[in-house]
């Protein structure tokens, strides 16, 4: 009989950054490490990941890193973890380890597996059974122990016209049913849309129709591994005479991948270059990496691309999904292309690029595995208590449906629910550009500050020999005032600080701490009483 506890690292009330732990006695295994996107009130951050220090501090006991599929919330934040987890073997289907493999990791990290070969741990084992979803090769996980088997379905849907490396093995999934799930997580991004989501993810005919109707050059905006979409895209445009261009070396390398690989289906001579991006007939597909939502596009609109310039003939495709945290952005843009005289086309609302479960495949997913317990994940709060209500709908006890957040923690003993109220303290991880560090609260602070109230750098210069003032004080400020409008009031800065350093200046000493200090507390307080603002004060104060 096994100690098991389960508990997310994020993907608990919110999109995105995906990490969930599985304990059983002294093994963990990591099921997916993704990454989530930044809004736009996190002023310079790139991406978010999850707060990996529980598992850094017991690295030992980690048996590996096992992902779903190849889309960044899933698998985004890996190379971040093992920098801290040198030694943990890293579990992928064959395209997962190639998206790894573009984000930098070596291909000695990662054991390439295959779906329905099971992989022992001691006692323990897991095993992966195919998934439908929108990138190929995509895996559930079933996690064997003593006590009997955790399933994690990942991101799926259940469509029985998909094959080959999208297909779903549900005879599988019924088959671990039949042998007892302890414990089931499912995802909830879709939990409240009704039906199932097949058919509105087929879309072959509708970019049909929206090429039909373009007279000229088309922008295709996707996302680089969500190839089900891509291969519509290239059945859409098939037999139309159009030349279809790949944007970017990663979009480049993820297309001839695939195409050799099988995952994708085209001929030679739909491809396109860089000789056929002016042509009328063309269809470029643009893609941004993990960091940056629509700034490729951004920076076409702005006029940076050395490739591409926007005309006024153009049709801008938005085949790329709409998140709440990127909707403002996405309207600017809209707005943007609308005034340069683009056409736009966004997917309409019974069409579905995110290949996500429906309360109905929810529910056919409950049936053929019948848990024990059942643990909501991957979504917004409102998500994971639609998705328990499905639950709930079926009969499930509702002590046996666990609605969770990030760092509770699930325990169960010899098979049975054992509430501890135990809770990690987990915090959001920032990253900004290539640092591997997180920004952190205080920066994130400051940054805010700045943004909202701007900057004023106070400078003096002290004689090091007379300890006299003899530059200064200068004021300089930034995003706080117009300083041509607002020349009394630098006057009024200037006394202010100047009888600050004077009254801390001895024959013998300078108390540089104590000016500084005085200039922001005296130096705040004026500056609200007269402007109801707080900028961010700084003093610099040298010898010479």
């Amino acid at each position: 009989m096994s100690k098991i506890k389960i508990f997310g690292l994020g993907g608990l009330d919110e999109m995105g950054k995906n990490c969930y732990i599985i304990e059983v006695d002294k093994d963990i295994f990591v099921f997916d490490c993704g990454l989530k996107y930044a809004s736009g009130n996190l002023y310079g951050i790139d991406y978010i990941i999850p707060d990996f220090s529980y598992l850094v501090k017991n690295k030992k006991r980690v048996k590996g890193i096992f992902l779903t599929h190849g889309h960044y919330e899933n698998m985004g934040s890996v190379a971040d973890l093992i920098r801290d987890l040198k030694d943990t073997p890293i579990y992928a289907t064959k395209f997962t380890k190639f998206v790894l493999m573009e984000e930098g990791i070596k291909s000695e990290r990662i054991i390439e597996i295959k779906a329905h070969k099971k992989i022992n741990f001691g006692p323990n084992s897991v095993f992966p059974i195919k998934v439908s979803h929108s990138t190929p090769d995509s895996v559930m996980y079933v996690l064997n122990t003593a006590d009997g088997a955790i399933c994690y379905t990942g991101d799926f849907i259940i469509d029985p016209t998909m094959k080959g490396s999208y297909d779903m093995d549900l005879g599988k999934i019924a088959y671990v049913g039949k042998q007892g799930v302890l414990c089931l997580l499912s995802e909830s991004v879709f939990s409240e849309h009704i039906g199932h989501t097949s058919p509105s993810h087929k879309l072959t005919d509708y970019f049909k129709d929206v090429i039909n109707r373009a007279d000229a050059r088309m922008i295709f905006l996707v996302l680089p591994t969500h190839l089900h979409t891509l291969q519509e895209i290239f059945n859409g445009a098939k037999n139309l005479h159009r030349k279809i261009v790949p944007m970017g070396k990663k979009l480049q390398n993820i297309v001839n991948f695939s195409k050799n690989e099988g995952y994708l289906e085209f001929t030679d001579d739909e491809i396109g270059d860089l000789s056929n991006i002016e042509d009328n007939n063309s269809i470029l597909l643009v893609s941004d990496d993990k960091a940056n939502p629509f700034a490729s596009l951004n920076k076409i609109i702005n006029g940076y691309d050395k490739f591409i310039k926007i005309r006024n003939t153009d049709t801008v495709v938005f085949a790329e999904p709409r998140y709440d945290s990127n909707e403002k952005m996405l309207v600017k843009i809209e707005n943007d292309l609308a005034m340069m005289g683009c056409k736009i086309v966004s997917l309409p609302k019974d069409k579905n690029i995110l290949l996500h479960a429906s309360s109905e495949d929810l529910m056919l997913m409950l049936k053929l595995t019948n848990p024990k317990y059942y643990m909501p994940v991957k979504g917004e709060y409102r998500y994971l208590v639609g998705n328990g209500n499905l639950a709930s709908e079926l009969g499930m006890s509702p002590e046996n449906i666990l609605l969770k957040q990030n760092g509770d923690v699930v325990t169960i003993e010899n098979g049975v629910l054992i509430d501890k109220f135990e809770h990690l303290k987990i915090n959001d991880v920032f990253i900004d550009g290539k640092s591997n560090d997180d920004v952190g609260e205080l920066v994130m602070k400051d940054r805010e500050m700045l943004s909202e109230n701007g900057i004023v750098l106070i400078s003096a210069t002290i004689s090091k020999k007379n300890k006299t003032l003899i530059v200064g004080p200068e004021v300089t400020t930034r995003g706080f005032i117009y300083v041509k409008d607002s020349a009394e009031m630098i006057s009024e800065i200037k006394k202010l600080c100047e009888v600050i350093i004077e009254r801390n200046i001895t024959p013998k000493y300078v108390d540089y701490n104590k000016i500084k200090v005085e200039i922001r507390e005296e130096l705040s307080r004026y500056l609200y009483n007269e402007t109801e603002c707080k900028p961010m004060i700084i003093a610099v104060v040298q010898e010479v």
